[in-house]
This record gives structure tokens, sequence and C-alpha cells, in this order.
């Protein structure tokens, strides 16, 4: 059989099947039909810094000020008195979640200030977590912040969070820096031990009727993972830290793509929000099929074989690939 083993965040993983972030795992019973579907580690809900403020009313305003700042808008949330877990009931969450499964638990947190982010990285440690994903979504809402203000809070937040804690720290960044790939160096250099790309940034739409803003939530589908192909192919071999791709993963061939790509891992929430937690078991038994197929003894054999740095025409990553695209489209006539 092929050999599906891999190693994320200084862990040997079973193989590259990682879920990410979901309500599905507020329920430890979830999390022990991930394990038993061939889930190689679980990647818990967020625990967000407004929960915590909830109770310590404690906010660290040195770098944000205003709702349009936090992680997500107040104004979107839910009741947070009764949203997920508060603070305590998270961390005796990531206890039970330890104690229930053989696989590594990778908590998650959301934060808005420096503070919050430090303090509960290292409660989460001490709670027992394998490693600590951190959840940044920052909109930069104000018109005079600077992408350089915004590179620079990213690079000081983990560089904060690393020093605070020794857990192994992956870093989930979305796609909208003016050079990706040169945050993914500046990331690297401040101490994450994973890059996870790209959060889903949730885009507020307008209710006609009653002319008000409203939250929108769709699932990922398959033609997202492209981007993430696209730019972990292009960092690939000029960081240490792994590579992960969350985001359109949805069959065992889109595992294949992000391992090639070169990702360590391949997370996947909405495939198993659609088709049920089992679909795991599924994709697992998808990947050693095509793998004995096409004759690959192992996944580390895959990862990495289609980067930009790997290929012979590396042209496709670049603007060549642009211009040929849209000149190869022809306008078909109707019923042709």
């Amino acid at each position: 059989m092929a050999d599906l083993t891999t190693k994320y965040l200084d862990m040997e993983l079973s193989n590259p099947l990682v879920v990410s972030p979901s309500p599905l795992q507020e329920e430890i019973d979830h999390i022990r039909e991930m394990e038993d579907s061939g889930a190689a580690a679980v990647v818990l809900h967020s625990l967000f810094e407004e929960q915590i403020n909830l109770e310590s009313q404690e906010l660290d305003r040195g770098l944000f000020t205003g709702t349009e700042s936090f992680a997500e808008s107040l104004n979107y949330f839910p009741d947070l008195v009764d949203y997920n877990l508060g603070p305590e009931g998270y961390l005796e969450h990531i206890r039970r979640a330890k104690e229930a499964v053989e696989i590594p638990i990778i908590a998650s947190l959301n934060g808005v200030s420096t503070e919050g982010w430090v303090r509960y990285a290292h409660d989460i440690q001490d709670a027992g977590a394998d490693a600590l994903e951190l959840n940044i979504y920052y909109l930069p809402t104000d018109p005079r912040t600077s992408g350089q203000e915004v590179e620079r809070h990213y690079r000081d937040l983990v560089a904060a969070v690393r020093a605070q804690t020794s857990i192994p720290l992956a870093v989930k960044l979305g796609p909208y820096f003016s050079s990706t790939a040169n945050m993914a160096i500046q990331l690297d250099e401040a101490g994450a031990d994973a890059l996870v790309l790209f959060n889903r940034f949730y885009q507020p739409d307008f209710d006609l009727e009653s002319l008000e803003v409203t939250p929108s939530l769709t699932l990922s589908s398959p033609p997202e993972l492209l981007l993430r192909l696209h730019w972990v192919a292009i960092i690939f071999g000029y960081v240490a830290a792994d590579l992960a791709i969350t985001g359109g993963v949805h069959s065992a061939l889109d595992v294949l793509k992000c391992m090639m790509a070169g990702a360590r891992v391949a997370m996947m929430t909405s495939a198993l929000l659609k088709h049920g937690i089992g679909h795991l078991r599924a994709v697992r038994s998808e990947l050693i099929s095509w793998m004995e197929e096409h004759e690959y003894d192992s996944i580390r054999q895959i990862q990495g074989s289609m980067a930009r740095r790997s290929v012979a025409n590396t042209e496709a990553f670049d603007r060549a690939n642009y211009m040929r695209v849209l000149s190869s489209y022809a306008l078909r006539t109707p019923g042709v």
C-alpha cells in the first residue's frame, strides 16, 4: 500500500487529510468520527477574543479601535453569550478532545489585540493543544491604513505569540497582500512553523427589502482551490515553514494537487458539511488507489513535484500564461 505519511507542524501524520475549523468540532463525538474516518489531525473551531472580552471586558486598543476593525464586526456576530464556547469552556474542550482521540488536536485562535493573542495562545498551550493556528482575520477598513502597516501588524503579531509559546504555530492568512510570496517569507522569519493558504473573507450582502447589510456565508467549491495551488506552488522552497492548503479541497484529486503544489497537508471542511464526516474515508481510499495506479510509493514523493521551481515551464505561473489563456478563448456560437 502507498505510504500516506507526512510531516506537519513537526508532527508525523498518518496521511495529509486534516479537518479545518467548523461547528462540527464543537461536538467531541464528531471529532471521534473524524479520527475513525481517517482524519490525521483536527483543527478546532476558533476561539474569538470578542467572546473572551464579554467576560473580561479587557481590550487592548493599542492597534485597533472601532468595531469595524474587529476580526469580524460585532454587528455580524450571533449572540456571543451562547456562541460556541467561552474561554474556559474552550480550554476544557481542548482537554476533552485530547482525551477522546489519539490524533493531534490543533487549536484555533482569532484575536483582536496583541495582548489577547499572546495571553490566550499561552492558555491554549497549557490546555494541552498539540499546536495552535492563528486565524488572522483583519480587515483594514480605514483607507488611511497602508499595506506596509498591515504587513507589520501580521509580522509583529506572529513574533509576539512565538516569543511567548513553545508549541508549533501555524498562521492562516488571506490572499490580498500586494506581495503574497514576500509576506510568506516575513511570517516565516517571524517564527511561523506553518502557513495556511488561504483564509476565506466572508463578504456582507445587501437585503434590498429591509435595506440592511447582512452576513453571507457560502461553502467552498473546487474552483477556489486554483488560487491556493498557484501561490503554494510559487512559495514552495522559499520558506522553511510547512505549507497547508484550505479552501476548495473536496476530493482525492484535489488533495493530490495540493501535495504536488508543495503542501504538507490538505484541509477540508465544506466537503464534510456537504457529504458528511464519512467522506474522509472515501477520499483516503481514492487517494491510495490513484497513487498505486500511477505507481507512486509515497505522498512525500509527490510533494512539490509541480511547484514553480520544480517544473520546466515556469511561465505557467507567470504573466505569459495569463496572456495565453486569454488569447486561446474563442467565442462560441450558441448551438454549435
